[in-house]
């Protein structure tokens, strides 16, 4: 079965990103200055017909560039994540998080009901929804800076932000 992801390029303060939606929502929010994006996008949605639509998407990617301005501020936005139903049940956890905090790989692998974070950081940096699903709101235990999908200096960005 094959379904309609259209995607168009954006903008932000923070680089250029590529947003791509369903008929359902949001299948993808992500930065695109390493490797291709929509090349991702493909190897991530094989069944799915991918069709540039910069005029159909241009108030979603409006949103998203403001948003990535104020990472705190609620967006009405609808998700549709695509992943295994492990790493769903993880970006549903990591939208709990409120803006402004964070929380530790082993804390979200606790919500898990496990103490072994392996499986929650692989599903975290599977996560090709940035901000809506705030991946960037988690820190090792020590509360330094672990990687982040799309940069070290995105993700300190981020959280700086959240914090004004």
């Amino acid at each position: 079965m094959s379904d309609d992801i259209r995607y168009a390029w954006g903008e932000s303060t923070l680089g250029a990103f590529i947003a791509a939606q369903s008929m359902d929502g949001l299948v993808a929010f992500e930065f695109a200055d390493r490797g291709s994006p929509l090349d991702r996008l493909r190897e991530r949605l094989p069944q799915s017909t991918l069709r540039e639509d910069a005029a159909g998407l241009a108030a979603i990617v409006a949103a998203l560039s403001r948003l990535v301005d104020r990472p705190d501020e609620a967006s009405d936005i609808a998700l549709d994540p695509r992943g295994s139903d492990y790493e769903k049940r993880v970006w549903s956890l990591l939208r709990e998080i409120p803006a402004g905090t964070t929380v530790s790989y082993g804390e979200i692998a606790a919500r898990m009901g496990t103490r072994d974070a392996r499986d929650v950081t692989a599903a975290i940096a599977a996560n090709g929804i940035a901000i809506l699903v705030p991946c960037h709101r988690v820190l090792k235990k020590d509360g330094s800076l672990s990687g982040y999908r799309w940069g070290a200096r995105r993700k300190r960005a981020l959280l700086e932000r959240e914090r004004r």
